[in-house]
Formats: structure tokens, sequence, C-alpha cells
């Protein structure tokens, strides 16, 4: 038995497709930490596990979902990813073999339109098939991951990601999650300045578009490497923000 599990919040835009890929499985189970537009009555079509709760951060909150599920196996899904037929066929032969405790995806994310094939994100292999005896997510609120207790392999086919649709969505995104890096990175005792943030936002430009050569998707390889830089620039700046609030203190 398959059970799937996502976490949502205001992803009407994105989750219909999300469920519907993986209509097959045994079980859906959704939590769902607050949404304002149509994301609860949209899951509630695809499955009655829906879940209303609060927000703890990704990890814990991906914890409660895998906490409500009762399949062999689990796959843990983002509500802007999409499960395509030949790795449907793939992860259910990988469960009927039952030769590992984990597996790897590759993940083909696209950016304001385009799938990206440089700039750090292909292959982007991310662990989301595993044994629910094996495995639990980490407690982080942010850049969470799987922990998994046996064997883990790689399958072939990709998950599809859709991580940005237009620039609106990047600038929230940006500003979203550097958030969470500068509350995570101050809570681990780091510190920065003005001249750290920069630094960091300029290496991540190089870094993104020459080094992990990003310049070869064209334009929305600029843009990514200009919006990774952005996030590193402002996640660092909001870091020294905190700092400084708590030096007042």
């Amino acid at each position: 038995m398959l059970s799937v599990i996502v976490i949502t919040k205001n992803e009407a835009q994105h989750i219909g497709r999300c469920l519907a890929s993986v209509a097959w499985a045994d079980e859906i189970i959704v939590l769902d930490s607050g949404s304002s537009d149509e994301t609860v009555a949209i899951c509630r079509q695809f499955t009655d596990k829906v879940f209303i709760t609060d927000w703890p951060g990704f990890g814990p909150q991906k914890q409660r979902a895998l906490d409500k599920a009762s399949g062999d196996w689990v796959l843990s899904i983002d509500a802007d990813e999409e499960i395509g037929p030949a790795l449907k066929d793939e992860i259910q032969h990988a469960i009927q073999k039952n030769e590992a405790h984990g597996f790897e995806i590759p993940r083909l994310s696209s950016y304001c339109g385009k799938q990206i094939k440089h700039g750090g994100w292909w292959p982007d292999y991310v662990l989301r098939l595993f044994r629910r005896d094996a495995g639990r997510f980490s407690n982080e609120v942010v850049h969470e991951r799987i922990e998994v207790k046996g064997t883990i392999r790689q399958l072939n086919n990709p998950l599809l990601h859709e991580a940005f649709v237009d620039p609106a969505e990047v600038l929230r995104k940006i500003n979203a999650y550097s958030s969470l890096g500068a509350e995570k990175l101050f809570a681990n005792g780091k510190r920065a300045s003005l001249g750290k943030a920069i630094g960091k936002g300029l290496w991540t430009f190089i870094r993104t578009y020459f080094v992990q050569a990003a310049i070869l998707d064209g334009a929305e390889g600029l843009m990514l490497a200009i919006s990774n830089a952005e996030g590193s620039y402002y996640k660092y700046l909001k870091l020294r923000e905190l700092c400084r609030k708590a030096a007042s203190k």
C-alpha cells in the first residue's frame, strides 16, 4: 500500500494537477495550514483525508502528515510537483520489488515556463519514496530532509516541479524563504554584516550562472542566477537585522 502525503497553503494554482497525478495511490493525505483560497476545496475532490492545522515549520508539518499515513510505503510530494506516467510505473515497480528502504528521484524544475537543465537544478535528486517504518522528517523549519535507515537507491524518471510560474511568484518565494533561512541561521548562532550579504549574493550569482552553467539555459538561466543571488543576499541581510535587534535588547 502506498500513501501520498502533501502539505499545502494557498496552492490552488498547483494542487489540482499535483493530486491528479497521484490519484492512483492507495491513500492521499493533505495537511493544510490555513489556506484562504480554494486549496482545501480542490483537495477534497481527491481525498477525504484533508486536515487543517497550524504551521510549525516544514519539517514538523511533514512529520505530522507522515504520522497520519497508513501505507507500507510513503511518497512525499510538494503541491507544485507532479508524477508523470513513466515515474508512476517506476514507483509501482520499485514498491513491488521491495529491494530498498528509500528512493531518490531526479527532479526536473521549470522556471517561468522553461525547464532548467543547468544552474545546479538538474539532476536534482530528492529522497521522496520510502518505507514508512524506515523514514522520518528532520525537525528543521526550512530545508527539511527525509532521514531513512537502510538502503537508498535512485529512480530514473523525473519528478516534474513547477518551481516558479512567473516573476511575481519568484519575489514571493524569495521573501518567504530568505526570512525562514535567516531565522534558521540566527537560531544556530550565525551572524552577518552588510558586506557578507553582498559577498554571498555575488558568489551565488557567479556559482549559478558560470560554475553551474545556468548561462546555457538562456534568458531564464540568467533570471534564475539573479533570483538565487537575491535570495542569498536578502537572507543574510535579514540575518544582519535579526542580530542588530537582538543586540539592542
